[in-house]
């Protein structure tokens, strides 16, 4: 059993505030065990000004902390789940999920208003093109924008003059960060899908270190780890990052796994969305599953938005276009 561990994380603020949180509930799973967190700093970090998709593939925020936990500087690693890419890299195991908080997406806007209140032509600020395609397509008359930076970075953009009107964060992060007060609207899901494991933690470790296996399976939460298994599955099939604008909600109600999904297109012209139900342990097969689902109604709309496109006179404008099933 292990008697003292180290944990990397980012630099910001909220992950400093989430490896402390996993850093506390190790130390009172295992009397006697002595948390030090080390920041590593990462790829995502060091730029701020770029836009992520200019760095190439996925990991920026992981991949330095993978090779701190490799070479063994550190024990464990604390992610975001949604940073953390579908595939890990060898010898590295998600040894422990802990419990989720709220995974939605939040709207803080200049005047506290809400999405349906903002007007016409308004600029809401979002380095998520998840999040740019669903709120294009609920409403095609406001204008969008790209953002970097830490949370209070981006909540400092409101108060410029030339900011935006609006940004959009999650949920999550403010509420760690203990600044749900600034939040205008909590966006439901059916307007705004969160991100594939948003709002979830994932605690890296070595496959081989047993001892650091073993603490970290103290803190963890089944249901949580359930139901981002079958998100992440759902991504991994679907062959997207955090560059694709897809969306998945997974949570266990009443014994059973609902997992919700959607797939937009990058201007939110149209947007496929599906549900299915299952077995908690069947989550795995369940995202396969509905990601052929999603993937099959998206081409229904492409095809869809491609045709009524050739008919349409120029002058008509967009047409927004959702193809649903439950």
């Amino acid at each position: 059993m292990a008697s003292s561990l180290i944990i990397g994380t980012r630099g910001s603020r909220l992950a400093l505030v989430q490896a402390h949180s996993v850093a506390k509930d190790l130390e009172a799973g295992q009397g006697g065990l002595s948390v030090q967190v080390r920041v590593i700093k990462t790829k995502g970090d060091s730029d701020r000004s770029a836009s992520l998709d200019t760095f190439g593939g996925e990991g920026v925020f992981v991949k330095e902390l993978e090779r701190a936990l490799v070479s063994g500087e550190i024990d464990m690693a604390v992610h975001s789940l949604k940073d953390l890419p579908t595939s890990l890299p060898d010898g590295l195991a998600i040894a422990a999920v802990p419990e989720r908080v709220d995974v939605r997406d939040a709207l803080i806007s200049r005047d506290s208003a809400r999405l349906d209140e903002l007007p016409s032509g308004a600029l809401v600020a979002t380095g998520s093109p998840r999040r740019r395609s669903q709120l294009q397509h609920y409403r095609p008359d406001l204008r969008f924008s790209g953002i970097r930076g830490n949370i209070d970075t981006r909540l400092k953009k409101l108060e410029e003059p030339d900011g935006p009107d609006a940004i959009v964060l999650a949920v999550a992060g403010l509420q760690r960060l203990g600044w749900n007060d600034r939040i205008s609207e909590i966006l439901p899901p059916e307007v705004c899908m969160p991100a594939v494991g948003q709002a979830a933690l994932a605690i890296e470790t070595r496959k081989d270190d047993h001892p650091t296996l073993e603490a970290a399976r103290r803190i963890e939460d089944l249901p949580a780890r359930q139901a981002v298994m079958a998100e992440r599955s759902f991504l991994y099939r679907i062959g997207g990052g955090c560059h694709t604008p897809v969306g998945a909600w997974g949570r266990i109600r009443d014994d059973c796994l609902e997992l919700d999904a959607v797939l937009a297109a990058d201007d939110g012209s149209w947007i496929a969305r599906h549900g299915l139900r299952g077995l908690p342990e069947e989550g795995p097969e369940l995202g396969r599953r509905l990601a052929e689902a999603v993937m099959a109604r998206a081409e229904q709309a492409e095809q869809a938005e491609q045709a009524e496109g050739n008919t349409q006179s120029k002058s008509s404008g967009p047409t927004r276009r959702t193809t649903e099933s439950q």
